[in-house]
């Protein structure tokens, strides 16, 4: 990635952390991004600026006084650390479908005795990363 295509990805997650807008998917260089796993394209536009997802998840976050969506559940744990601020989780369990609720303080998961299962692994993840 080159100094344009950095600021220009600084750029979009500066605007989507401020006002929750992603660029017209027509923006020049979404799709260089895309292509260095900067972020994801959709057919609609932008769909994950990981670890942020541009569309609503299963994995809503509270954090910095506003919500946002994780495109997985490690990417909502990221959520509160990118943002460098405390947290909260609200998800189900993809297994039984119980309600899982959990604060991110200080850095620290509370309950900390969840366990979260990666189906594949992470030299996979670009083969489909929406479904990932």
């Amino acid at each position: 990635m080159d100094d344009h295509d950095v600021e220009l990805r600084n750029w979009i997650y500066k605007r989507f952390v401020e006002f929750g807008e992603v660029p017209a998917p027509d923006e020049p260089g979404l799709q260089r991004l895309h292509d260095e796993h900067a972020l994801v394209l959709d057919d609609s536009g932008v769909r994950m600026l990981a670890p942020f997802s541009a569309v609503p998840t299963a994995y809503r976050v509270e954090a910095g006084g506003r919500s946002w969506y994780g495109n997985c559940v490690w990417d909502a744990f990221g959520i509160p650390a990118a943002l460098g601020v405390d947290g909260h989780i609200s998800t189900t369990c993809s297994d039984c479908g119980e309600a899982l609720e959990v604060d991110v303080v200080d850095r620290r998961p509370r309950p900390s005795d969840l366990v979260a299962h990666v189906l594949l692994p992470a030299r996979r993840w670009w083969d489909d990363i929406v479904f990932t």
